[in-house]
């Protein structure tokens, strides 16, 4: 997919010299892409549709962590991706330190499989430290759809807490 191959290079470490806007351009090219491969079609079909990132991480990290603001990054939703919408997310947000520790570490598992996606894991403390403060000020401008789990729970507890707040999403 077209989608795949964008995100190679938004986090190959070997694009290190791609500037913020570029990087923002491209995040929305994916995601332009995925809602018309995938997206669109599943929901047409009825389909409910899960995804592990959408335009609050990109607020997140080019909006916050590459400190473009949130604006330019709405913007750009409304234009490619016509303003659609989850109907819930859920933010799981741990520890700070913690969450970090993890990230860099899964990243060292990836690239021994031979895979280099180091280019975000590269950044310093202060960049991630506006990502997380980023997500937290989108969570309290949208608490209706974004649901805050906080914490360092098991990984067990997490998955029921998103299971029962799911299913009573689903039942409405």
């Amino acid at each position: 997919m077209i989608g795949d191959r964008i995100r190679q290079l938004l986090l190959d470490s070997r694009t290190e010299n791609l500037t913020a806007r570029a990087e923002l351009g491209l995040m929305f090219s994916d995601r332009a892409q995925a809602i018309a491969e995938v997206i669109s079609p599943a929901l047409e079909a009825g389909h409910i549709v899960l995804c592990d990132r959408y335009t609050d991480s990109t607020e997140a990290y080019q909006g916050g962590g590459r400190q473009l603001g949130s604006e330019v990054v709405l913007k750009l939703h409304e234009v490619m991706c016509g303003g659609l919408q989850p109907d819930l997310t859920v933010l799981l947000l741990p520890d700070f330190d913690a969450s970090l520790m993890r990230a860099r570490r899964r990243n060292d598992r990836v690239k021994k499989s031979g895979t280099d996606e180091n280019r975000f894991e590269r950044e310093d403390e202060a960049f991630y430290r506006r990502v997380y403060d980023k997500y937290r000020e989108i969570a309290e401008r949208e608490p209706l759809r974004v649901l805050t789990m906080e914490g360092d729970a098991h990984i067990e507890e997490v998955h029921q807490r998103i299971v029962r707040v799911v299913e009573e999403r689903l039942a409405r």
